[in-house]
């Protein structure tokens, strides 16, 4: 189970600064290429992530909500290289995992 406020800090960070600060550790947002959607990696409980801005382009459930003006955020586990959340609007969703 993930930490809902952590998770939920790091999202609301990435969209309004230049860099997230989780549990004291600052993480720098940068750009992705020709895109330039916002992204940052942060470590949570020893675990690598790395937060996404959602591509409002993408034809996907969340990429409609983006293009509707939420603020959608993916999560994904460096390790496993598996999106592991969303956040949309604040509200943390997690994805099964097995």
């Amino acid at each position: 189970m993930l930490d809902h406020a952590l998770f939920r800090s790091a999202a609301e960070q990435l969209l309004t600064s230049p860099q997230i600060v989780i549990d004291g550790r600052t993480s720098r947002v940068t750009r992705t290429g020709s895109l330039r959607l916002r992204t940052a990696r942060f470590l949570v409980a020893g675990r690598e992530y790395q937060a996404i801005e959602q591509n409002a382009d993408k034809p996907s459930h969340w990429g409609k909500l983006a293009r509707a003006g939420h603020k959608v955020v993916q999560f994904r586990d460096l390790s496993s290289q598996k999106y592991v959340a969303v956040s949309v609007d604040g509200d943390i969703r997690e994805y099964l995992t097995d």
